[in-house]
């Protein structure tokens, strides 16, 4: 489907621990923290409700979450808020949250994850980032707290569109005939998609599940856990739920650290085109770097890398590639890579997938786009790439005339040669076109207002989120740009002990790292 393209992933009450007192509790244990800080008229049930911490293994909504959420010292909760927040008194959903307890004697609050998307689970990052903070200053003075987003994860209801075995089939088509009857064909499925989105998830839930909604959803749980201001780390297109919270609850912001910046005066369409050259950029960046290998797929020479690429590829568009009782289609060549160009960590496996490829061998390929969706080895999604496409088409400004699609894909191609499937540029309009529910996504920049510093961190070489984003998104906020020089998308809590102390510093102490800091 184009979307993924267009669119840029109780009863009971106990006193609420002492420091030092927050770890090794026994569970269920029930909590009422709030309220805290500032409440909005008519929302106080919600601001002040008892949370009950349980074990979170009954929480995972994956094979491997499971296994992560059964580390000792994991708490998991639901906490209900309005599904409508104009209506509070009418349905009510919940959110999924999983938190792993400071450890020191001095702690400051809930540090608040968001790893991304949209459509990542909150949750499965802080069980994943647990052992990382584990003995160090953040993890002894900050609860570790992820939450998963309404409609995404342990959240309920889900966003739901496609079933496991729709997901397969969707990913075996290409869409790339773009005759006017491959067109047509396009865009029924196009429709069909949301049409179903709508049958299987309600309309209520489609027209609030937008990034409106999830900062008022983390203005909520920051009064549940406890604390007047919030401290808050958003990854990716978490930085724009970051960036909607600062312009709502200004006052309410302690620190706040936003990394892998989505650039908040860009359009949605000039995004899309900024993400693709990044894409290219980095593919250019592997194919330097292969060429330095001694036995690279796409040849020794870098300039050659495209072309070498799209020889291997596009065979796939007209043949997918058998392994075992799965094919290689010519969109998961395309996503395996993509999920390999997010970091230089994949460089290697990237090669050696397209060296398997070059030798009629489809399956390391094919597993990286399996992570690159999710899927499961026993054949089950997440509803990530559902919640993604749920939340883009509420986020974001559709697109209806399909002239426009045509110059937008023609520009796309242009922007990332590896992509281009050679067949041409397509008018088929996306899933967005058909939404069944109105845009409710704010378009203009947001205001800083009363919003002490907060840090922006933003990478040279990020592929998803290109560095420049993070510069724009620091200048319109009147916070603090610390630069990392790497190939990646996001960098804090990954092992780079400079971003890494430059953050912690700033979340611990508020104190931001000097004017024009870079970190490599």
């Amino acid at each position: 489907m184009f979307t993924a393209v267009l669119a840029l992933a109780a009863a009971g009450c106990t006193p609420q621990p002492q420091d030092g007192d927050r770890s090794g509790a026994d569970l269920p244990k029930t909590e009422r923290n709030g309220p805290a800080g500032a409440v909005p008229v008519g929302l106080e049930e919600f601001y002040s409700q008892e949370i009950v911490w349980e074990e979170c293994p009954d929480y995972a909504s994956t094979d491997a979450d499971r296994e992560a959420y059964s580390q000792p010292g994991l708490e998991c909760a639901q906490v209900e808020v309005p599904l409508d927040y104009a209506k509070p008194q009418d349905a009510t959903i919940k959110l999924g949250v999983l938190r792993r307890p400071a450890e020191g004697g001095q702690r400051i609050g809930s540090l608040l994850i968001n790893p991304g998307g949209p459509g990542a689970s909150g949750m499965s990052a802080a069980a994943y980032l647990a052992d990382t903070v584990s003995r160090t200053e953040l993890g002894e003075r900050f609860d570790l707290v992820g939450f998963d987003p309404r409609g995404v994860g342990a959240s309920e209801p889900q966003v739901r569109c496609l079933t496991d075995e729709e997901w397969d089939a969707e990913r075996l088509d290409s869409d790339a005939d773009v005759s006017p009857s491959g067109v047509a064909q396009t865009e029924r499925e196009e429709q069909a998609y949301a049409r179903k989105c709508a049958q299987r998830s309600g309309e209520e839930l489609l027209a609030n599940i937008g990034t409106r909604e999830v900062a008022r959803d983390l203005d909520v749980l920051r009064s549940v856990l406890g604390d007047e201001k919030l401290n808050y780390l958003g990854y990716s297109y978490g930085t724009r739920i970051g960036a909607e919270y600062a312009e709502a609850f200004p006052g309410n912001v302690r620190a706040m650290v936003l990394d892998g910046a989505i650039d908040p005066e860009q359009s949605t369409i000039d995004s899309l085109l900024e993400q693709a050259a990044g894409f290219q950029g980095a593919f250019d960046e592997f194919a330097k770097w292969c060429a330095d290998q001694q036995n690279c797929a796409l040849g020794n020479d870098p300039s050659a890398a495209v072309t070498v690429y799209q020889e291997l590829t596009r065979p796939l568009v007209d043949r997918p590639l058998a392994v075992g009782d799965r094919k290689l289609s010519y969109s998961d060549a395309i996503d395996g890579t993509v999920q390999a160009l997010y970091t230089s960590g994949l460089w290697e496996g990237l090669n050696e997938a397209l060296l398997q490829l070059r030798q009629g061998d489809g399956r390391l390929l094919l597993q990286l786009a399996d992570a690159y969706y999710g899927r499961e080895p026993s054949g089950s999604y997440p509803n990530s790439m559902d919640a993604f496409a749920a939340v883009n088409c509420v986020d974001n400004q559709r697109v209806h005339d399909p002239q426009k699609f045509l110059e937008i894909d023609r520009r796309y191609r242009e922007a990332a040669p590896f992509m281009d499937d050679g067949r041409g540029a397509s008018p088929a309009r996306d899933a967005c076109s058909f939404w069944p529910v109105p845009v409710t996504g704010d378009f203009d920049p947001p205001e800083a207002g009363q919003l002490d510093p907060v840090l922006v961190i933003s990478t040279t070489g990020d592929p998803a989120t290109p560095y420049q984003a993070g510069v724009q998104l620091a200048q319109v906020l009147h916070g603090r740009l610390l630069t990392y020089e790497g190939n990646q998308h996001t960098v804090y809590l990954q092992g780079v002990q400079c971003v890494d102390q430059a953050a912690t510093d700033y979340l611990v102490n508020l104190e931001l790292p000097p004017e024009g800091t870079r970190c490599r």
